[in-house]
């Protein structure tokens, strides 16, 4: 293969998590059993140094449907309230017929938070269930995966682009970077959310990668791409959500200076190596270690009788259970509040989704999965915690 931001072929693998289902293929029962699997590798380009997957699976699998909703999450919804003041108060407060266009937009809750501080919205999303339910919140949206071709049938240039949790998936890479360029105005802030490779390296959160993650940026690798294409990064900040996610902030190349913590943030990456072949095998190398750990805790909890179910069924949550080979004898359900996963099987590991109100009782261990939420499930199940229920966070993050 190529390497999808330079197009180098000196690729080496990095990280081989095996054979996988998409995860966030949630099944029905008589699915069970027939779910396709997919290599999930980690590549390294020796040229650009970015980390990628060497096998995609087709985006119209992955994203013409899906069951993730942004909106379930209060710290999420929160999260996404903070950037719109910040975006607006820091860029635009004054500025006449404000707009914002949303890639990836899922029900709407980010630009909910736009539309109060009256811009005008638009949300491009590819799920038909997603966008089904942002079009009934009142977001204006458009079913369809953005791209050049979408951008020159919208056909205007907006003062914000927004893309949270979104850009490190494009299978159409260069198609969509040129098309934030082309429907950018001269003065507009493109507003980049991505899972931070550095981070994930040091939380040890390898869950975070799976199909739907083809690239794994460091500020120095996201930078190569959007040069490319005529952008560049001028400030960036690492934000606690999700276990450390990088909110970097992108206009037309030239236009503004790099801010002092951009550039320390450059100059930390530098000096951990967080670029660097060799910290990716060491990475590898802590995973294998981590699932021993992990699975002794389990197994000890079945050999002393205790009853473990799993806290959340996010997406992350299955590349977890299926490279470490847990399913039902040691996790006994997956305890959710997206209603669309409801009566659902987890693919691969076929663990069964309940409902948080169906649930009968409580367990002796939650094994939390949505350890990215770690904040708002200590205090949502404070009165389980005080009644002797341990809640096992397998990747803890500094907050």
């Amino acid at each position: 293969m190529q390497c999808r931001i330079c197009d180098s072929t000196n690729l080496e693998p990095a990280l081989d998590l095996g054979q996988h289902p998409w995860c966030n293929h949630f099944l029905k029962k008589e699915e069970i059993g027939h779910e396709p699997y997919y290599p999930l590798r980690v590549v390294f380009c020796h040229d650009c140094r970015a980390a990628q997957l060497d096998y995609t699976v087709k985006k119209e699998i992955m994203f013409g449907d899906h069951t993730y909703l942004s909106g379930v999450t209060q710290s999420l919804g929160e999260h996404f309230r903070k950037i719109a003041v910040e975006v607006d108060t820091r860029f635009f407060p004054q500025a006449p017929g404000r707009s914002v266009l949303d890639i990836g937009s899922n029900d709407g809750t980010q630009l909910r938070h736009y539309q109060k501080l009256g811009y005008e919205v638009l949300g491009v999303e590819s799920s038909v269930t997603a966008a089904r339910l942002a079009i009934a919140a009142g977001v204006p949206t458009r079913n369809e995966f953005f791209n050049l071709d979408s951008a020159r049938r919208i056909g205007r240039k907006f003062h914000v682009i927004n893309a949270a949790g979104v850009f490190f998936h494009l299978e159409e890479l260069h198609s969509v970077t040129a098309a934030i360029r082309e429907s950018l105005r001269e003065d507009g802030v493109f507003v980049v959310q991505f899972l931070y490779m550095k981070r994930i390296m040091e939380n040890l959160a390898f869950d975070q990668i799976y199909h739907e993650h083809l690239l794994y940026y460091n500020l120095a690798t996201l930078g190569r791409l959007l040069r490319r294409h005529g952008l560049e990064l001028f400030d960036a900040y690492l934000a606690p959500i999700h276990g450390g996610q990088m909110i970097g902030f992108v206009t037309h190349a030239g236009k503004r200076s790099a801010s002092a913590r951009l550039l320390e943030l450059a100059a930390a990456e530098e000096r951990d190596r967080a670029n660097e072949f060799a910290t990716y095998q060491d990475f590898a190398r802590r995973i294998e270690t981590f699932k021993k750990e992990n699975l002794a805790f389990l197994q000890g909890a079945r050999r002393h009788e205790q009853r473990v179910w799993g806290l959340g069924a996010p997406v992350k949550g299955n590349t977890l259970l299926n490279y470490f080979g847990i399913g039902p004898e040691l996790i006994e359900c997956l305890v959710e509040r997206n209603p669309l996963r409801r009566g659902l099987f987890a693919p691969g590991s076929h663990i069964p989704v309940l409902m948080e109100d169906e649930a009968p009782g409580a367990p002796d261990i939650y094994y939390v999965l949505a350890w990215n939420f770690k904040r708002e499930i200590l205090e949502r199940y404070r009165a389980l915690i005080e009644k002797g229920v341990l809640f096992h966070f397998p990747v803890n993050f500094p907050e």
